[in-house]
C-alpha cells in the first residue's frame, strides 16, 4: 500500500534477514534450531532491532500461528502491577496453539515499577512450562537482579553506518527513489545508529522528487552542519556579531530551538580541528548552558552567552 509505514513494510520476518548484530543473531538461531527458548533480556538503545528480533523469533517458532502465541506489551504505557497480574498472567496461563510455549514480549521493561517487576518474577517462575518472556530495555541495570538471573542477556549495539547505508539503498531501489550521496550521508549523520529513525527520515524525505542533504535537514528540523560550523568558527575568532546573526537566522527563520542548536554545536565542536584542552573547556561550558535551558532559562540568551564564551576560551 502507498501509505504503508516503511519501518513495518521492510521489517525482517526471519533472523537471516536482520541487519547487524551477527553474534546475537547466531545465538538466537541456535535456540530456534534446538526448538527451545529461555527467558531473554534484550538491552540496547532505541531503533537497533530488539523488537524485530523478538518478532523474528515468533515467526521462526510458530510460523502462521505466531499471532496467537505472541503477546506484545509496551511497559512504559502499562507499567503497573495490575497490568502484570491481568494481561500478562491471563495470556501466560493459557496453553499455546500448535507449539510448546508462548512468547510474551515486554518492550521498555525498564519502565516497570519495582512492584510490577516482583510480580513479573513470580509469573515467570509459575508459568515457565507454557510461556517464555522476552524483556526489552534501554538499560539492563534498571531490571531487578532476580529477573536478570532468570534471563539470557543479549546486548544490542547501535547499527553501523555501513549497515544502515546498505538498508537505505535497498529500500530506495525498491521504492524507486532518487537520493544522492549527500542525502544518505545526512540521514546517517542525524540517525546516529538508529535504523528505525533512518528509515522514517527516508520515507518523510521521499515526498520530494529528489532526496538531498538540504531536504533531510529540513525534514528533521536540523541546521545544515556547515552553517553551525561557520557560526562556531566566527565566535571562536571573536566575530560575535556575525555569529549571533547566524544564530538568530537559525532560531527565527529556520524555526530551530536553542537547545537543538546547542546539541548540534556539541557534535561539530568534537569534529573540528581544535586542541583537546579547548574542546574540553567548550564542552564543559556548553553543558552548563544546555542545563540552564532545560531548567527553563531563555534559549536565545543562553545560546548567545555560549557563543560569547567561545571567543574567550580560545584566547
Amino acid at each position: 500500500m502507498e501509505n504503508e509505514i516503511w519501518t513495518e513494510k521492510y521489517r525482517p520476518k526471519k533472523l537471516d534477514e536482520m541487519v547487524g548484530h551477527a553474534k546475537v543473531v547466531e545465538r538466537l538461531k541456535e535456540f530456534v534450531k534446538k526448538g527451545s527458548l529461555p527467558h531473554c533480556l534484550f538491552a540496547g538503545p532505541a531503533g537497533v532491532g530488539k523488537t524485530t528480533a523478538a518478532l523474528c523469533l515468533a515467526h521462526e517458532f510458530f510460523g502462521t500461528n505466531w499471532k496467537s502465541n505472541f503477546l506484545e506489551l509496551n511497559a512504559s504505557d502499562e507499567r503497573g502491577i495490575d497490568t502484570i497480574r491481568t494481561k500478562v498472567k491471563e495470556f501466560a496461563r493459557t496453553k499455546p496453539i500448535n507449539g510448546d510455549f508462548k512468547i510474551i514480549y515486554l518492550d521498555e521493561a525498564d519502565a516497570l515499577t519495582k512492584d510490577a517487576q516482583q510480580a513479573l518474577r513470580r509469573i515467570m517462575e509459575s508459568y515457565s512450562d507454557t510461556c517464555r518472556f522476552i524483556l526489552a530495555c534501554n538499560y539492563s541495570s534498571k531490571i531487578i537482579d532476580p529477573i536478570q538471573s532468570r534471563c539470557a542477556i543479549f546486548r544490542f549495539s547501535k547499527i553501523t553506518d555501513d549497515e544502515i547505508k546498505k538498508r537505505l539503498e535497498f529500500i530506495t531501489s525498491k521504492e524507486k527513489i532518487k537520493i544522492d550521496k549527500n542525502g544518505i550521508d545526512a540521514i546517517l549523520d542525524v540517525c546516529e545508529g538508529d535504523m528505525r529513525r533512518a528509515i522514517n527520515i527516508l520515507q518523510a524525505s521521499a515526498m520530494k522528487k529528489k532526496v538531498d542533504s538540504k531536504t533531510v535537514y529540513e525534514i528533521v528540523g536540523f541546521a545544515e552542519p556547515e552553517r553551525v560550523k561557520k557560526m562556531i568558527a566566527l565566535a571562536i575568532n571573536g566575530k560575535f556579531k556575525e555569529a549571533r546573526e547566524l544564530l538568530l537566522d537559525l532560531m527565527y527563520k529556520e524555526g530551530l530551538s536553542g537547545e537543538g542548536i546547542l546539541k548540534q554545536m556539541h557534535k561539530e565542536i568534537m569534529r573540528m580541528n581544535l586542541e583537546d584542552k579547548h574542546k574540553l573547556q567548550m564542552i564543559r561550558s556548553l553543558s552548563e548552558y544546555e542545563f540552564r535551558i532545560t531548567e527553563g532559562a531563555n534559549e536565545q540568551i543562553q545560546a548567545e552567552a555560549f557563543l560569547a564564551e567561545l571567543g574567550i576560551i580560545k584566547k
